[in-house]
Formats: structure tokens, C-alpha cells, sequence
């Protein structure tokens, strides 16, 4: 039997180009409280390593730091970083080298780099930091990782021994690593890489044939790069003394996960990593509803995606969970409907993508509202 003053949690991803998680989670309340004032609300914002995660994981407390680094592109630009209450740093690649920069993605994918990746970790050791959660989803680049080495003191070289830049098309010329300037700091350093993704560095399963095209790489230029990679990879590998490029989660974010596991980094499921961090359990208990949802939801949803992982949470506190996105893949109801307690888009009818973006807060306290009111007879 439910008390008479239940106790919702709400634990949504972003609405990506609409509303961050916070702001998401924020309208959801303000809906269920309009049927039931006295309902009990715990948010708990989700991210799964994309965009949003930084915001995330800072949720319940930490502070943000601006960082002075180089984008994709490798202009300059202030890019946010966090630190946790425990001292963890948190890096957001989507943030400092990420999809959605319309400058970097007007430059060709093979003249990006993931260095600022690099500089944000360097600037965080200065800081003090040794524990580094890395988010990986949202990239633009597709550099093995050689970038985020280079910022960290690793150097390319070519046949004539000069430094060459740590893009794509500089790395053909790769004949030499050197690691003796790679950062002493790090041996005392530790990493969780937050991904999904189990794909190698290279082959037909890598990060070139499988996210290049999305980035901008052509079809005709994937066999080449994926040549550069591999090149690479060989040298990088036994320059640190550690096989890599066929791990999972190698190809994560154009293969930064590569890098990554180069400096023994910790692979996890990025909504895991935020659940734990936003108490996503200890919100559920003695709940009797969960609220989850994101900017559309399909049959992707269920490979790792917040909203799944949230309501796997859920179902294993013996909680309800609803699905609430902004569009729900019709083709994909009857596997979503397996572990939600309902699919539901905040919509009224047939409205304009524009619109739906403009009044998508309006829109989810009105839908929330409804639930609320259908769940609890309100």
C-alpha cells in the first residue's frame, strides 16, 4: 500500500540541444507536485559519459573549474573540468573536444587532436588530483589517443627526429616515440574511463570503420586512417610497454580509450559511475515510483543508455519505473515496455522540433503532472 505522501525519485538524462538533466529533473517535479503537494521528490540528474556527464557528477557537490586548453580544432578555449568533494577529477571529453563544436567539426577530422584532453589532466595534477573520472562520449576526434598522450609529455617524432603534431595526418609520419617527458605525476595517478563501448582500436569493429563516418571521415579515407592507427598503436605500445589496442573500449571516443588504457585506466559504464555518485540507490529506497527519461529514446536506450540503467536500479529496489523522453521510437515500444512501467512523450500532438525544444519544460511539467495524477489518482 502506498503512504499517503509518496515518494517519487527522478533521475532523467539531458534533453540534448533542450534541457540539461538538472533542468530536466527540475520540470518533472514541478509536475508531479502540482498533482501531489506533498509528494516527496529526490533528484537524482543522470548522464551515461556524454554530453551532461560533468554537470552529473557535480550534482552533489564538487566544485567547477574553467580550464585554459586546445579544442579538436586546437584553438584555445575555456572548457569546463570538476572536482569532487573527495578530491577526483572530472573530465568530459564531449566538453573539451566534443561533437556538437561547430568550429572543430568545419575542420577536417584528420587535423583534429584530442591535446586539450591532455592539458585538462595536466592542469588537474597541478591542482593536486591523482583519481581522474574521464567521460568519453560526444567526440569529434579520431587521433588514437595521441593527442591526450602528447598533452601529457609523450612526444612524435619523425624519421629526421623532429616533433610532429599529434593529428591524424601527422601521424603517417611517425617513426619515434619518446616517453621520457610523459609526466611523472602519473605513476601516481589513476583512471576511470566512463564508456559503453567495447570496440577495439582498430579493424572493422574499430574506432574508424564504426564512429569515423559520424565524424566527418569519408568512406573512401577509413581504410587509410584505420593504417594510421594501427601504425601508431604498434609504436605507442611498445614505446609504454603495454598491449592496448584490442581491449574493450579501445575505440571509445576515436580511440582516447586506447590512450587510456596505455595509462592503465579503469573501464566502467558511464551511468554506473553517475548512479553511484548521485546515490542513485539510497534515493530509491523505500520509493514508490522512479521517473526517468531522455531527449528520444529507442532500442539504443537499452545498450547502457541513463534511463535503462536507471530503471535497472529501480526494478532491483522493487521500485516502478516510467520512461518520460522527449520522442519515443515507436519500432522500439514493445522492447522498451519489457522493463518500463510505461513510455510515455511529453508532446500533445503533431508540433515542430522548434517547438518542442522552446516549450520542452512547459511540456514535461504538464505530462509529469498527468502521470502523477493517472499513478497516484490525483
Amino acid at each position: 500500500m502506498l503512504r499517503s505522501t509518496p515518494t517519487v525519485v527522478i533521475a532523467p538524462d539531458s534533453f540534448k540541444g533542450s534541457l540539461s538533466a538538472q533542468q530536466v529533473a527540475e520540470a518533472i517535479a514541478r509536475g508531479v507536485r502540482r498533482a501531489l503537494p506533498g509528494a516527496q521528490v529526490r533528484s537524482c540528474p543522470m548522464a551515461d559519459g556524454g554530453e551532461g556527464t560533468l554537470d552529473a557528477m557535480l550534482a552533489r557537490g564538487g566544485e567547477r573549474r574553467t580550464l585554459r586548453v586546445r579544442g579538436a580544432a586546437q584553438a584555445e578555449r575555456d572548457a569546463a573540468a570538476g572536482v569532487l568533494p573527495d578530491g577526483s577529477a572530472v573530465v568530459e571529453t564531449a566538453e573539451i573536444v566534443g561533437i556538437t563544436d561547430a568550429v572543430a567539426m568545419q575542420t577536417p577530422v584528420e587535423a583534429r587532436s584530442t591535446l586539450g584532453m591532455g592539458q585538462a589532466i595536466r592542469l588537474l595534477l597541478d591542482g593536486g588530483a591523482r583519481r581522474f573520472f574521464v567521460a568519453l562520449g560526444g567526440s569529434s576526434t579520431n587521433d588514437g589517443g595521441a593527442g591526450l598522450l602528447v598533452g601529457l609529455g609523450l612526444k612524435l617524432l619523425d624519421g629526421q627526429g623532429r616533433e610532429l603534431e599529434p593529428t591524424p595526418a601527422a601521424l603517417g609520419a611517425l617513426a619515434r616515440i619518446d616517453v621520457a617527458g610523459l609526466d611523472p605525476r602519473l605513476a601516481q595517478a589513476s583512471f576511470v574511463a566512463m564508456s559503453d563501448v567495447d570496440n577495439p582500436l582498430t579493424g572493422e569493429h574499430g574506432a574508424t570503420a564504426v564512429f569515423g563516418p559520424q565524424k566527418g571521415v569519408a568512406a573512401e579515407r577509413i581504410g587509410a586512417l584505420d593504417a594510421v592507427l594501427a601504425h601508431f598503436a604498434e609504436l605507442a605500445e611498445a614505446a609504454l610497454g603495454r598491449k592496448a589496442r584490442d581491449l574493450p573500449g579501445a575505440g571509445a571516443a576515436g580511440g582516447l580509450g586506447f590512450a587510456l588504457h596505455l595509462l592503465g585506466a579503469q573501464f566502467e559504464p558511464g551511468a554506473e559511475v553517475v548512479a553511484a555518485q548521485v546515490g542513485l540507490d539510497a534515493a530509491l529506497e523505500h520509493a514508490d515510483w522512479l521517473i526517468t527519461g531522455e531527449g528520444r529514446s529507442d532500442t539504443q536506450t537499452l545498450h547502457g543508455k541513463a534511463p535503462f540503467i536507471a530503471c535497472r536500479h529501480a526494478r532491483a529496489a522493487g521500485v516502478p519505473a516510467t520512461l518520460l523522453s522527449g520522442g519515443i521510437d515507436p519500432a522500439a515500444l514493445a522492447r522498451l515496455g519489457e522493463h518500463f512501467n510505461g513510455c510515455f512523450s511529453p508532446a500533445p500532438g503533431p508540433i515542430t522540433l522548434e517547438v518542442a525544444i522552446r516549450d520542452a519544460a512547459n511540456l514535461l511539467t504538464n505530462e509529469a503532472e498527468q502521470l502523477t495524477r493517472l499513478k497516484f489518482g490525483g
